[in-house]
């Protein structure tokens, strides 16, 4: 999925994520706002021909997002190889 950073600042992270649907966003804000190093998360569908949607995530102090949401990221990608049906 190709990413674009919008906004970098110390614990704020804001990207846009290209041709992903609410689906994945919403499993990535849920999973997100449960872990305790992340003060808020959410994203922002904008208009659906038009924008793609954005990400915005804010950690805690000295939580590195970027660090955070590929670590996230890399654990869900495991739970999702180990399925089986």
């Amino acid at each position: 999925m190709p990413i674009k950073v919008l906004l970098r600042e110390k614990n704020e992270l804001r990207i846009r994520l290209i041709g992903e649907s609410h689906t994945s966003l919403q499993l990535l804000r849920e999973r997100l706002s449960g872990d305790k190093n992340v003060e808020y998360a959410n994203y922002f569908p904008g208009h659906p021909d038009l924008d793609e949607p954005e990400f915005f995530v804010r950690t805690t102090k000295g939580v590195d997002p970027e660090k955070l949401i590929k670590t996230l990221c890399s654990d869900m990608q495991s739970e999702f190889e180990n399925l089986s049906v």
